[in-house]
């Protein structure tokens, strides 16, 4: 007993040592396995809170998708969520990887949108922006007009909208965001970019907009948050220096930045590629409309000079503009037959094209924003009789008329001033066709737009607004064959809602008769 006593005895300092180290080991264990579940459960209660949000999200976007998608900065945020904040999820969730969800991204993840398209719909805003004079404030609230919803910008996508402009080096835009990022943060909006990170960008973003004092008074901020900043330093004696410089050879002297918050029209926007910019968007916003005296305008019924087809029901035609002439008829699509057109187009929807003047080749173009679809009189009995309405309302023949080509105009969507006709100098634009030129554009508005989106004409400074059912016409040649140059043309932005038509290029070829020359060159 003694012996087997004092063997018990050597060996529980050791024992003892031993099961002490494994008691600590295991409490060790027990509080990892608590900082595991505590991860976990943090990670479980951030994915519960993406479903629910995505789930409150697709319950009103599901509910009506069109209606959704009108407003522009849902249809924005869509297309964040799934470029970037989808992925970050997959990210969170590949901690502890699930099979059934890597599954479903992975299926999935094919049709979602790319960097390419993020970058489109945040231009898109920037676009509707510009043309319709909304501040970034009025954005980031869904205050846009006539509308107020609760489709709001937070910091994060401020500053993500800025940042776009910036990658793109236009700093115009990215100072308006920035400075929106920065505003909401400062009033006390969560967000999880840092202020840092935000007046890094937006001090640069106002030097490259030549205001170096406010340039300096930025970098100021940024080095009294962050003194260690990498570039902060050296950007504030570079700045300093510069304006030092610029004093001295003007002999002025220093003048602080203005102590307003930098908004819509503190910087002025850089002119672009279109001489008409100005007097386009301001039509697009219904600004300097020239008025027709109404004696000139007049309404009425069109048989399409006693056409069997509309001896019984005439069309109703209404004069839009007299010289040129542009008149729209009422009632020329019914809801049924749009809902097939554009059911017959959804499946064929593509980037919108126009044709190279060169070479005739159809390519995609920055200046049109939109989808659109080819249709031809095969596809359904519809399009058939579309096409022969066309030629029975304008007189003029369709078949070496292009085919119907359908088009829908979402969030920020637009055709910027154009020529429906090929000019001299570019004679072989439509030579592959072997039709001719454009004589003729028939357009079928096939929606309503609750905002934007009107026809305008800069030169004469006409809009016309999108009313379903509804088809304006005019002719893009004199009876001489020569271009009408009053007739270019845009399609305004849309800024809420989503704008679908459909027309018809009517071309010279087999117009002969039906058109014959006039005397002069612009008959």
């Amino acid at each position: 007993k003694t012996c087997l006593f004092e063997t018990l005895s050597f060996g529980k300092p050791f024992f003892s040592r031993q099961m002490t180290d494994l008691v600590y080991t295991e409490k060790e264990l027990v509080q990892s396995l608590k900082e595991y579940i505590k991860a976990e459960e943090s990670k479980l209660a951030a994915i519960k809170s993406w479903a629910s949000k995505l789930d409150a999200l697709t319950r009103v976007s599901t509910s009506d998708p069109e209606g959704y998608l009108a407003h522009p900065v849902n249809a924005y945020k869509l297309m964040k969520r799934l470029n970037s904040e989808w992925s970050e999820l997959e990210t969170l969730v590949l901690q502890n990887p699930s099979d059934g969800f890597i599954s479903n991204m992975s299926i999935h993840r094919q049709y979602f949108p790319d960097e390419e398209d993020a970058t489109g719909a945040a231009k898109a805003l920037m676009r509707l922006q510009d043309t319709y004079q909304l501040d970034s404030e009025a954005f980031s609230r869904g205050k846009l007009p006539g509308l107020h919803t609760n489709a709001l910008l937070t910091v994060d996508d401020c500053f993500d909208m800025g940042k776009t402009a910036y990658n793109d080096a236009d700093y115009y835009h990215a100072v308006l965001w920035l400075q929106q990022s920065l505003k909401q943060l400062d009033a006390g909006e969560e967000a999880v970019i840092s202020k840092a990170d935000i007046l890094d960008y937006l001090s640069y973003s106002v030097y490259q907009m030549g205001d170096l004092p406010r340039a300096i008074e930025l970098t100021r901020r940024l080095v009294a948050i962050d003194p260690k900043h990498d570039r902060a330093g050296g950007n504030l004696r570079y700045f300093e220096r510069l304006l030092t410089k610029q004093l001295n050879e003007m002999n002025q002297t220093y003048q602080p930045p203005s102590e307003e918050p930098i908004q819509l029209g503190t910087y002025s926007r850089p002119k672009d590629h279109l001489p008409e910019r100005e007097t386009y968007e301001a039509l697009c916003r219904g600004e300097g409309l020239q008025m027709v005296r109404r004696s000139r305008l007049f309404c009425r019924y069109q048989d399409g000079k006693r056409n069997p087809r509309l001896l019984l029901k005439p069309m109703k035609e209404e004069d839009e503009w007299d010289s040129p002439h542009i008149v729209r008829y009422l009632e020329v699509l019914s809801h049924e037959e749009i809902e097939k057109i554009k059911e017959l187009a959804k499946p064929r929807l593509a980037r919108a094209t126009v044709r190279d003047p060169k070479t005739g080749v159809l390519t995609t173009a920055n200046y049109r924003v939109s989808k659109s679809a080819w249709l031809e009189a095969e596809d359904d009995v519809v399009i058939q009789r579309v096409n022969q309405r066309i030629e029975d309302i304008t007189g003029l023949t369709v078949d070496t008329a292009e085919l119907l080509q359908v088009a829908n105009y979402g969030v920020g969507g637009q055709y910027e001033p154009h020529f429906d006709f090929s000019r001299k100098d570019e004679p072989d634009a439509f030579k592959r066709l072997g039709t001719g030129n454009r004589v003729a554009t028939f357009l079928n508005y096939m929606s309503d737009v609750a905002a934007g989106g009107a026809t305008v004409f800069p030169d004469f400074g006409a809009a016309i607004w999108p009313r379903k059912g509804t088809a304006v016409f005019w002719y893009n040649l004199f009876r001489s064959g020569e271009g009408d140059y009053r007739t270019r043309h845009a399609a305004c932005p849309v800024l809420v809602g989503s704008k679908w038509v459909s027309n018809k290029w009517i071309h010279e070829r087999g117009q002969e008769f039906r058109r014959p020359c006039g005397l002069t060159e612009v008959d």
